[in-house]
C-alpha cells in the first residue's frame, strides 16, 4: 500500500512526537540521534545562520523542518538553506521545493549508503550542494549534481561559494569539543 502526504499529516497528528517522512509512499519514522551527531548538526545550523541572518541571504532550518519535494516525497534533512528569493516567507507548514543546500550528519543508527542516497536525491530534484558531515571518521563529503564528491578533512575549509559567497568554516570547527 502505497501512502499519500495526506496520509502522513493524519499520523503525524496522532503521535506528534514523531519525527516522520515519506519516501516513496512508505513512511519513515526517525528515530533520535546520537548525541554528537545532534551537537554536530547543531553547529552546522549555527555557522550556517550566523552567515545568512545578517546578510538576508535566505532562511536556514534544522532536523524538524520538512520539504514537499516535487517527486511528492516528504524529507527533512539535518539542517537545510533556502534562497530568500526561492522562499520569501516562511511557511506554516512544510516548504513546497527542495532547499538549495541540504546538510546530513551521520548518528550511531545512520547507514552511510543510505545517507549518499538521501542528498543524491535531493539534488536530482534541485537542491544544488548537499553536505554529508561523518563525526566518526571526521570527514566532510560535499556534492554537487552530476560530480564526484569533494573529500575534506580537519585541516581543509568547507566552502559553499556557489550559494555563500564568502562563507568559511574550517572543517575541525564542526566536532564537538573535548573537555580534558
Amino acid at each position: 500500500m502505497s501512502l499519500t502526504l495526506q496520509d502522513l499529516e493524519k499520523i503525524q497528528q496522532q503521535y506528534p512526537d514523531y519525527r516522520l517522512e515519506l519516501v516513496k509512499g512508505n513512511i519513515i519514522v526517525m528515530s533520535p540521534s546520537g548525541y554528537e551527531s545532534d551537537e554536530v548538526a547543531a553547529e552546522m545550523v549555527a555557522q550556517l545562520r550566523n552567515w545568512v541572518k545578517p546578510r538576508k541571504l535566505g532562511r536556514i532550518t534544522a532536523s524538524s523542518a520538512g520539504f514537499r519535494l516535487p517527486n511528492s516525497d516528504l524529507r527533512a534533512p539535518d539542517a537545510s538553506f533556502v534562497l530568500a528569493e526561492r522562499l520569501r516567507r516562511s511557511p506554516k507548514s512544510f516548504a513546497q521545493l527542495a532547499p538549495d543546500l541540504t546538510v546530513e550528519v551521520k548518528s550511531p543508527s545512520d547507514n552511510l549508503e543510505d545517507l549518499r542516497a538521501k542528498i543524491q536525491e535531493f539534488l536530482t530534484l534541485g537542491t544544488k550542494v548537499g553536505i554529508l558531515l561523518n563525526p566518526d571518521e571526521r570527514i566532510v563529503e560535499v556534492y554537487n549534481f552530476g560530480q564526484d564528491a569533494i573529500i575534506l578533512h580537519d585541516e581543509d575549509v568547507l566552502t559553499v561559494p556557489e550559494l555563500l559567497p564568502g562563507w568559511e568554516v574550517p572543517v575541525a570547527d564542526l566536532w564537538p569539543l573535548e573537555f580534558d
